[in-house]
């Protein structure tokens, strides 16, 4: 059986973006050529990969299974096309934590770094992009690190660039959405919902942890706006958001400033130890950029009398 590389990144495009019309706009074709390309790719396979409905798109089990498969297809691809024309290719960055918008910070160090070609790819979660900073299939990522179990990071160096404060999330009906700010303790009553299966957020869980939060409920990841209207209906949960995040206009959820103290998200760059000489320079000037945007935009500020970081990230913050 052929693959027609185009069919697969049109499925891949849409699986992450879970909306055509977004897929569509990111692949600069119409809704009309990305449903085609779609259809002959699931009549090829015999299967359908995605269901569509009023509400939106989601995976079918054809659709998750094939899903990572698809995306190696796709980066060995890309690889092969750099091999032949043999140029200098973009830094591939693999970016996991969608949710919590991470193209904003990496945004600013590449827009700093002035002729630095970079190539954001959507990886799905931490251990999927660590797998593939070790198979060499990216130059680096960027994301939230913590250690993976079994050693599956072994190879791996990250150095934190950004600490940024996270608010609560709450329905707006719940019985503290109406305050100004709020510790974490007060919210011990209330059930953190993760926006993911439980074991997959280790920042919640460490917070939860550390504030004594017992009641914790999983989501299934269907996209930023589905989380809302998750939390919008449950007056008794509350999640956590970047403070600087961009949320959708959704009159249902509000979100307040924690303080005393100040939970702290950790972003950080993560590359493999002693990588590919090829794309090195680019990495360091990468590396540097973060330094100088951190510098000016006073990104690792942390005062432990003021602001809380689980250990691990505040073991990184160490010279």
């Amino acid at each position: 059986m052929d693959l027609d590389l185009g069919q697969v990144r049109a499925f891949v495009t849409t699986a992450e973006e879970l909306h055509f019309g977004r897929a569509a706009t990111r692949l600069a074709i119409s809704q009309q050529g990305l449903s085609k390309r779609i259809a002959r790719l699931e009549a090829t396979l015999g299967l359908r990969l995605l269901e569509r409905d009023a509400r939106g798109v989601s995976l079918t089990a054809a659709g998750t299974r094939f899903l990572d498969p698809a995306r190696r297809v796709l980066i060995q691809g890309d690889l092969a096309v750099a091999a032949v024309q043999q140029t200098g290719r973009p830094l591939r960055i693999d970016v996991w934590g969608h949710l919590y918008a991470p193209m904003r910070t990496l945004a600013q160090a590449v827009d700093a770094a002035a002729g630095l070609e970079v190539e954001p790819v959507p990886g799905r979660d931490l251990p999927s992009v660590a797998a593939a900073l070790l198979r060499g299939e990216a130059d680096a990522g960027f994301g939230r690190v913590h250690a993976l179990p079994d050693g599956a990071d072994t190879g791996l160096t990250h150095r934190l660039v950004r600490l940024e404060p996270v608010d609560a999330l709450l329905s707006a009906d719940h019985p503290l959405a109406g305050r100004d700010t709020l510790s974490p303790a007060e919210l011990r009553s209330s059930v953190l919902r993760y926006p993911a299966a439980v074991d997959r957020l280790d920042f919640l869980t460490r917070f939860a942890a550390r504030f004594d939060i017992t009641a914790r409920v999983g989501s299934t990841n269907l996209g930023l706006e589905h989380f809302l209207d998750q939390v919008a209906a449950d007056p008794s949960c509350f999640s956590l958001v970047p403070a600087d995040g961009p949320l959708p206009d959704r009159p249902g959820v509000r979100t307040v400033p924690l303080a005393e103290p100040t939970p702290l998200y950790a972003w950080s760059l993560l590359w493999r130890t002693g990588g590919d000489a090829e794309n090195s320079g680019q990495l360091d000037r990468l590396l540097g950029a973060f330094t100088a945007e951190a510098a000016r935009s006073r990104w690792l500020e942390y005062d432990p009398s003021r602001d809380w970081l689980p250990d691990a990230d505040e073991a990184a913050l160490q010279p």
